[in-house]
């Protein structure tokens, strides 16, 4: 889903840091693609925050219009506080089965999605140059969100031709027969993943169904979506593949042969992707414009926790991920090697 594009500004204490030690740069082994690495440590266990609500303790209320620049979603517990739909639902149910928050209902094209830079990211309509956004068509899949997980939009995937994050949650199509409603929570299954680069950037797209859905039981991987959905992951890439054209873009790419994974690689992508939302709430990523209000108590927007060596922060990060991203394409991965050896010699 589209949202506020990569910006590095860091809070107070990881401005300092960043300030006294730059970015440490890192080839894998086996990559042909550069990656741009804030101290990551990789976690063994799907994390969570300690804000944390079950889906029977909170219900959407709206705010607003609906189709009007006003119009929010929030999620709101028993008390009537505002909470994330983004950060303080939990991911992990067990036994591969994750919460899903639903942001388009099929048969739907308001382009509906989670607000990551407004406090406590509620759900609303996408706009471009100052007018609502559309998709050109109707959706014909429940189309949300993953909570408690984040494309790190600094880390360039090696097995999709190095693209790097979209700065956003994971998306879900979720496949099931019933029309849902925005911020309705679901409990699901994923079963396949599909790569989508998205001018340039990856932004993927996890194939699931809800477990109340009457044709769950009969499908837990990839193949058996094409039994028992016949030509929907066709219909599913094609969709996002072609829904840019008709406003005159170019379609959008599939990486990994453009071609649906299967199950175990869809959870491969949840758990990494989820350890990237832990780094982002632990602040060892810097958060630029996101907001990471609730998961640890605060109520503050980063907007209004940064001064201006935030801004400088946020400005050197862009230039330096741009640079490296057009270094990525000139140069292959064995000769940036070495030039980047020499340039430690």
């Amino acid at each position: 889903m589209a949202a506020t594009r990569v910006m590095a500004a860091a809070t107070n204490t990881s401005t300092s840091l960043i300030f006294k030690r730059p970015p440490s740069f890192a080839i894998p082994k086996k990559s042909n693609s550069l990656s741009l690495i804030f101290n990551r440590t990789l976690s063994k266990r799907l994390f969570t925050s300690r804000a944390i609500y079950r889906p029977e303790e909170v219900r959407p209320v709206e705010e607003g219009q609906p189709q009007t620049h006003e119009y929010r979603v929030f999620l709101v517990d028993t008390s009537g506080k505002k909470v994330s739909p983004w950060h303080d639902i939990p991911l992990h149910l067990g036994d591969g089965v994750f919460n899903f928050v639903v942001e388009i209902p099929k048969e739907s094209s308001a382009k509906m999605e989670v607000a990551t830079d407004e406090l406590y990211t509620p759900i609303k309509q996408d706009t471009k140059k100052g007018k609502l956004r559309y998709y050109p068509y109707n959706i014909n899949w429940n189309y949300g969100l993953l909570p408690q997980t984040w494309e790190d939009p600094s880390f360039a995937n090696p097995e999709v031709e190095g693209a790097f994050g979209d700065n956003d949650p994971v998306d879900v199509v979720e496949i099931g027969e019933k029309r849902r409603n925005i911020g309705e929570i679901l409990e699901v299954k994923p079963l396949a993943a599909l790569a989508m680069i998205d001018e340039g950037e990856l932004d993927w797209k996890i194939i699931a169904i809800a477990l109340d859905d009457p044709k769950a039981s009969l499908v837990n991987d990839v193949d058996d979506v094409e039994k028992h959905f016949p030509g929907t992951l066709t219909a599913i890439r094609d969709w996002f593949r072609d829904y840019k054209i008709p406003d005159g873009k170019p379609a959008n790419k599939f990486g990994l042969g453009n071609k649906a994974a299967n199950r175990d690689y869809a959870l491969k992508v949840i758990t990494e992707t989820n350890e990237s939302w832990a780094k982002l709430v632990k602040r060892s990523i810097a958060a630029g414009e996101l907001s990471l209000a609730q998961v640890d108590g605060e109520s503050k927007h980063p907007k209004q926790q940064r001064g201006a060596s935030g801004c400088v922060v946020q400005a050197s990060f862009r230039v330096a991920q741009a640079s490296f991203r057009v270094m990525n394409r000139i140069f292959p991965a064995a000769e940036l090697r070495s030039r980047l050896g020499k340039q430690k010699e």
